[in-house]
């Protein structure tokens, strides 16, 4: 059977997406690239955002009007909050809700999914990601016991459960022995991971027992909510595998927005957690997440929000339009703000970012940092377009008479522009 597979949304959804890849392959299923190939098409779905649901059902459209003869399984967040929508859509076989997930594959191919193992080898050798990456995204942890007023994954994804660290454990391993060189521990709300065990600090067990039990050469956190470490977790990256790396997402950086929003910090506590984090971790990349027009967000409440963005210098920005979603606190709030207002402080936050990863990146130029080259993105006359990532997430390019795609090699940083550093690879 010829499978292919698309996922939307954050990493835990490409996480997914690369098991059930592995557990088609696993099976002796074949993942394609192209869905007029195949025989089932799975579709792992967001709802973060109004964008995101409605990518998510063009997605299932588009597949379905190209005439695809495919079997269409839809799954993922937007899947669980709105089924009826996807199970009325054209060639749609299937809609699975985020609770039977992990069924899928058994669910398509009638066979029950078995544990992975590394014998044969030379049938594990051929197993891929769905994307092809050379980082794995690794699922520790799943749903979500808060409830933002703004966010719909609680009712998409359920209360927060945790994998046995022993299954993470493996996973990785299996990874390493298939050749990745770097694995992302991923999470709706990772920094809980352990929590719904009674272990407050489950998620430093869960660090401290990859690094000591896989040879994976590079690990990496993904999304951390703040109230959820002090300044002991920075004592994990006194070993050198954990990359320098920490999104924590803000949301604000007023405090009057960040209760409405129920979030479960402020600029006090943010600021005290930054500083501890760069203390411990010189050069840490810091990046986060900001909301614009939240409901009852005045011009004072952004400025006030701006300001506090740009006194923590992060190395990276993500800025959202406040999207209102059905069935969220925020959804039924007064004070719902103008989308010409959101899009004009997004424009305001989005030069700010480029302005503040451009000063964290000159730090860099001239240094030499360990990358792992992740991708061909082309060939010129005088070699191959190598890209990459280094510890600390900065974008890098060199050209190479060779394709150095997942080797982690040192590179001396040369110049900065656009995002993306111009390297040269040093090599043996």
């Amino acid at each position: 059977m010829r499978v292919y597979l698309r996922t939307l949304g954050c990493r835990l959804n490409q996480s997914e997406i690369d098991t059930m890849a592995r557990q088609f392959q696993q099976q002796g299923h074949d993942v394609v690239d192209d869905p007029a190939a195949a025989d089932w098409v799975v579709i792992n779905t967001c709802t973060v955002t109004g964008d995101a649901a409605r990518k998510s059902r063009q997605l299932v459209r588009d597949v379905a009007r190209a005439g695809v003869d495919a079997r269409i399984a839809v799954t993922g967040c937007h899947a669980q909050v709105a089924p009826d929508e996807f199970a009325a859509l054209p060639g749609v076989a299937h809609v699975v809700d985020n609770l039977q997930k992990d069924a899928l594959v058994a669910r398509i191919t009638g066979v029950p999914v078995q544990p992975f193992d590394l014998e044969p080898l030379a049938r594990s050798a051929g197993m891929r990601s769905a994307s092809g990456r050379t980082r794995a995204f690794v699922k520790a942890q799943d749903g979500c016991d808060k409830a933002c007023t703004f966010c719909i994954t609680t009712t998409a994804r359920g209360a927060g459960r945790s994998r046995p660290l022993a299954d993470v454990v493996d996973e990785i391993r299996l990874l390493v022995a298939l050749g990745y060189q770097e694995a992302v521990l991923t999470g709706v709300h990772l920094g809980s991971y352990g929590h719904d065990r009674g272990e407050r600090d489950g998620l430093s067990q869960l660090v401290r027992a990859v690094l000591a039990d896989t040879d994976v050469p590079r690990l990496r956190l993904s999304s951390l909510e703040p109230w959820d470490l002090d300044a002991t977790f920075f004592a994990l990256w006194d070993n050198p595998r954990l990359c320098p790396h920490l999104h924590l997402p803000l949301q604000s950086g007023c405090d009057a927005t960040l209760r409405r929003m129920r979030r479960r910090t402020n600029q006090s506590a943010f600021r005290a957690l930054v500083t501890a984090a760069r203390a411990r971790v010189p050069d840490i990349s810091i990046t986060t997440d900001v909301i614009v027009g939240f409901p009852g967000e005045t011009d004072e409440e952004f400025a006030i929000s701006e300001a506090f963005i740009r006194e923590m210098a992060f190395a990276g920005l993500h800025v959202f339009r406040y999207s209102r979603r059905p069935g969220t606190a925020a959804a039924r709030m007064r004070g719902q703000v103008a989308e010409s207002v959101k899009r004009a402080r997004s424009s305001r936050l989005h030069a700010l970012a480029e302005q503040a990863g451009a000063q964290y990146a000159y730090r860099f130029i001239g240094r030499t940092l360990p990358v792992l080259w992740e991708q061909v993105g082309g060939v010129q006359q005088d070699g191959f377009i190598n890209l990459g990532y280094t510890g600390n997430y900065m974008r890098v390019r060199c050209v190479h008479p060779r394709p150095l795609t997942n080797h982690i090699t040192p590179a001396r940083l040369d110049a900065f522009d656009g995002g993306l550093f111009t390297v040269t690879p040093e090599l043996s």
